[in-house]
């Protein structure tokens, strides 16, 4: 399925269009392997602790608009109604404990390699959005669909969801303008840190970042304002889930 968001203006750059797939699929089955025990071992916490499914359902939209299903390993009580808009503590009494574990050290995205495998996703990239968030995007916000979307990403190793979102467009918009290889491995090994210290000892300002350039933040503001102020009405209508 494809929702209708338009077309993104910006271009991807060489790595993107050609050599990125291949290391992807290369690297995504070497990470499959090494990763075999701690899916298994996962999958097995989750059917022995909690009853329901293994995997959380849920739609997101990756490149070009095109919707799909990221695998993801289910965190919550069965039966618990999904709300798109809600922002889910890592604390919230509906998050099993051993939810809570995955959570926190990011084992509960750890299945979404085999989306990479399968080419919905890449290792690196803007994080997938919901198709209901994407069709309010604004045209500079589209941007964010002219790669695959990214099982990590630069915005994950600057704070995540510990900086706000305007800061997380500038930081995908500027990987998509600028991603190679070089900055797909230095976001990688980054990864790493993220996992074993958490998000917010990693927090960092777009404008204190080394990729901050003012003449570029100088065509962005305008755009990013208004997709604020779209994300404000939102969140009052019944919260943010990013």
């Amino acid at each position: 399925m494809e929702i209708e968001v338009g077309q993104p203006k910006m271009s991807p750059t060489v790595w993107a269009a050609g050599a990125k797939r291949v290391f992807d699929l290369f690297a995504s089955l070497l990470l499959i392997v090494i990763c075999s025990p701690i899916l298994l071992a996962a999958a097995l916490a989750i059917k022995i602790t909690s009853p329901g499914p293994l995997f959380f359902k849920h739609a997101r939209v990756g490149r070009g608009g095109a919707e799909f299903g990221p695998f993801k390993f289910r965190t919550m009580h069965h039966g618990r109604k999904s709300d798109a808009v809600e922002l889910v503590p890592l604390d919230h009494p509906d998050i099993t404990a051993v939810g809570q574990f995955l959570r926190r050290v990011k084992i509960d995205e750890l299945p979404q390699i085999f989306n990479v495998l399968k080419g919905e996703m890449s290792l690196v990239g803007p994080r997938p959005d919901l198709p209901e968030h994407v069709a309010k995007y604004t045209a500079f916000k589209l941007q964010r669909l002219a790669i695959r979307p990214g099982l990590t990403g630069l915005a994950q190793v600057s704070g995540s969801t510990a900086i706000n979102w305007n800061e997380r467009i500038r930081y995908d918009v500027h990987y998509i303008a600028y991603c190679g290889f070089w900055m797909d491995i230095g976001i990688l090994l980054r990864t790493i840190g993220v996992v074993l210290l958490g998000d917010s000892r990693f927090v960092r300002r777009f404008e204190d970042s080394p990729y901050h350039n003012p003449r570029e933040l100088l065509g962005w503001d305008g755009h990013l304002q208004a997709d604020q102020d779209q994300r404000r009405a939102d969140h009052s209508a019944g919260g943010d889930s990013q």
